[in-house]
């Protein structure tokens, strides 16, 4: 699946629902295709140009060769003569077509795709059939993909007659249409907005209606943003949103079309670079916020799915025990604790958009699990996790805390639900989940208010279902009664809490090697002891409780103490912190990259974390899947891998420059592409696959 199938599908399948029954049972095609020679007769190893003529119904669309958010291009497979050949498509500039959240790049009406046909210099004087087997997606509320088998009739002749006057006049249109080399010198400028800069003195005076640009590589600017456009000193300025964290870009490819006051059109191929773009005064109408506002939409749907990520489901179970525990007991309490457990990761969420966001500010190279670079935050957050997991074993109590039962019953259950929203996000750091990335680079390039917006609607997601279950008597009703059985699956659920710490102590050896680890478990073992000795005395003589006291004290100080040493440990090399099972690969650096891909070599760039669930789910489920190593071999794919388990400048550049926030980030660049394309952040063996290929496993 492409990057741009899955809101692709998920539009469609909303339409399909919504949509009359009658359109549904319509199976008549949406496009009847045609091929048509601009010469009907063709010399031996001369060229005659033939269109692909898709006739579309109206209100219907297919698409160009970049679809933009959704969809995908036409694509035409040639069945012809020995010794014949075709040319690649020429696409006819497209327009901006809107379809529900997304924006697509295509055609309505009756595109002609232009293919250079080639006979070979030997063809002997004779008719030949021309078969091409053409493919196109044509959506309207729905997507439906077609395709058709058609065939041509040419004749091979020293001396070819001329092609008929209509059909000449026919192909004149059709090229009309084909962007042409921008006659003026095209330069760029990001600095938050992308600036488009066309060297032309006359468009800068001329009156222009419209003036579009249409990128070639998906994510190099926001489709669904305003497109603005005024003159400058010495030309036009083109005003987009920058999709790529923009600064990187090296150059920008694609076609601007800019359309007069009489209706006349001129496309323009472009190879933009960087350089100075002179000041202009752009219309008052400000839609800024048009961005803004699907951030925060996708940073709300992107919390709500978090809580269905590995990494926080431990915590969640923790908590559902406790609304539980709930059902039938007073509905106010509950209230205020599913209020208290939003509260709590609200706030946790807003704490950490303002780290990040001050952090940023200052000039230190963060993003999203930042904390989680840090040996020492690991450290804490494995001893904490383990400390839970005691509680719940019942190795210690403490009135009032998070643990399921009579204390949640009693004055200090809002308390302790706040701090298992606060415990949530933390855990919750490791993943990025669906939507979160495009919310998440949104508002790094945004203002401090901006930004804190979309962190505060990303814990107001992750709350919601909690919150929602506090509030609603309903829901309540819905859930077990409380009883013995409680205490039995409070006992279950410390045994995730201890996979959890386990799995915390191995990301502490991928960032601090063997010393780490032997830090995290003589940590662990003295809180282990300090709980125990603070437990076993709670109910002896006052001597024994001070010495049990004391005893517990100590062990707490030894167990944060390794905290401190953990910080002091030496970086593992990334290299050795991160292979992939039967694909070599090298540690990911600017330089080498830049190296690879001049050499002409395909590059995949695998960005991750030894702290990032979403990372190993998709390294053991993609990755390492024996299709996947096959085409990496067959295909002599080097593989750099970006690790960012502790904190690298130069990889939280790449993540900026591809606008995220932070890992999992998949790039493959093909050889010679003028950018990468950017993969899913869940693979499967099919979207890698697809990505490397162009084939799916069967």
């Amino acid at each position: 699946m492409s990057r741009a199938a899955l809101p692709l599908a998920v539009l469609s399948i909303a339409a399909f629902l919504a949509a009359p029954a009658s359109a549904q049972l319509d199976h008549a095609p949406k496009v009847e295709a045609r091929l048509v020679a601009e010469q009907s007769e063709i010399a031996p190893g001369k060229t005659v140009t033939v269109a692909l003529v898709e006739d579309i119904r109206p209100g219907w669309h297919t698409y160009w060769v970049n679809p933009g958010e959704a969809g995908e291009p036409t694509e035409i497979q040639w069945t012809l003569p020995a010794g014949w050949s075709a040319g690649p498509i020429h696409w006819p500039y497209p327009k901006r077509i809107p379809t529900g959240p997304l924006m697509d790049y295509g055609y309505e009406g009756a595109p002609w795709l232009l293919v250079d046909i080639t006979a070979p210099a030997t063809a002997p004087g004779q008719m030949v059939t021309l078969k091409a087997d053409a493919n196109w997606l044509v959506c309207k509320d729905v997507c439906i993909p077609e395709q058709a088998t058609l065939t041509l009739p040419l004749s091979v002749s020293a001396s070819p007659q001329a092609p008929y006057a209509t059909v000449a006049e026919q192909f004149a249109a059709a090229r009309a249409k084909l962007p042409t080399p921008s006659p003026w010198p095209i330069v760029f400028h990001a600095n938050g907005p992308l600036d488009l800069f066309i060297a032309s003195p006359q468009l800068g005076s001329s009156q222009l209606h419209d003036a579009s640009f249409f990128p070639l590589e998906q994510g190099d600017i926001v489709g669904m943003a305003e497109q603005k456009f005024a003159p400058a000193q010495g030309g036009l300025v083109l005003r987009l949103a920058s999709g790529h964290g923009a600064a990187s870009l090296k150059t920008l490819a694609g076609v601007i079309v800019l359309t007069s006051a009489d209706g006349s059109v001129q496309a323009l191929d472009v190879k933009a670079t960087p350089g100075a773009v002179p000041t202009a005064s752009f219309a008052s109408a400000d839609n800024s916020d048009i961005g803004l506002v699907w951030a925060l939409l996708f940073a709300l749907v992107g919390g709500l799915i978090l809580n269905l990520m590995p990494c926080v489901l431990p915590i969640l179970a923790m908590k559902a025990l406790s609304v539980a525990s709930k059902a039938g007991a007073d509905k106010r309490e509950a209230a205020h604790e599913g209020l208290a457990y939003g509260a709590g990761a609200v706030l946790s969420f807003a704490a950490l958009g303002m780290a990040v966001i001050v952090l940023r500010a200052s000039g230190t190279a963060v993003g999203w699990g930042f904390q989680l670079q840090e040996p020492a935050a690991v450290g804490a957050f494995a001893l904490l996790i383990f400390a839970v997991g005691l509680n719940l074993s019942g190795v210690f109590e403490l009135a009032g805390g998070i643990i399921a039962g009579d204390a949640l019953a009693r004055k200090g259950g809002a308390l302790g639900a706040f701090f298992t929203g606060v415990l949530a996000v933390a855990v919750a750091a490791p993943c990025t989940a669906p939507f979160m990335a495009a919310a998440l680079g949104f508002a790094l390039t945004q203002s401090a208010v901006s930004a804190l917006a979309i962190f505060v609607a990303l814990g107001v997601g992750f709350a919601a279902p909690f919150v929602a279950i506090g509030l609603s008597p309903a829901l309540l009703r819905l859930l077990p009664k409380p009883g013995a059985w409680m205490l039995h699956f409070k006992q279950l659920l410390a045994f995730p809490m201890y996979g959890a710490a386990a799995w915390l102590v191995w990301v502490l050896a991928q960032e601090a090697g063997p010393q780490g680890l032997v830090l995290a478990l003589a940590g662990m073992l003295a809180l282990a002891f300090g709980a125990w000795a603070w437990d076993s005395s709670r109910n002896a003589g006052v001597r024994w409780r001070a010495v049990g006291a004391i005893a517990a004290l100590l062990a707490l100080i030894g167990a944060l103490s390794t905290l401190v040493f953990l910080e002091q440990t030496q970086p593992v090399a990334a290299a050795q912190a991160m292979t992939r099972e039967g694909i070599p690969s090298e540690a990911y650096s600017e330089a080498r990259l830049s190296e690879l891909r001049a050499q002409h070599w395909p590059v995949f760039v695998d960005a991750t974390a030894a702290w990032c669930i979403t990372c190993l789910v998709n390294e053991k489920v993609a990755l390492s899947s024996a299709p996947v190593r096959a085409a990496f071999a067959q295909k002599h794919v080097a593989l750099l891998i970006a690790d960012w388990t502790r904190r690298d400048a130069a990889i939280t550049s790449l993540l900026s420059a591809h606008g995220r926030s932070g890992v999992p980030l998949y790039l493959y660049f093909a050889p010679d592409a003028p950018d990468a394309k950017v993969l899913p952040q869940v693979l499967t063996p099919d979207t890698v696959l697809d990505a490397l290929t162009g084939t799916k496993i069967e």
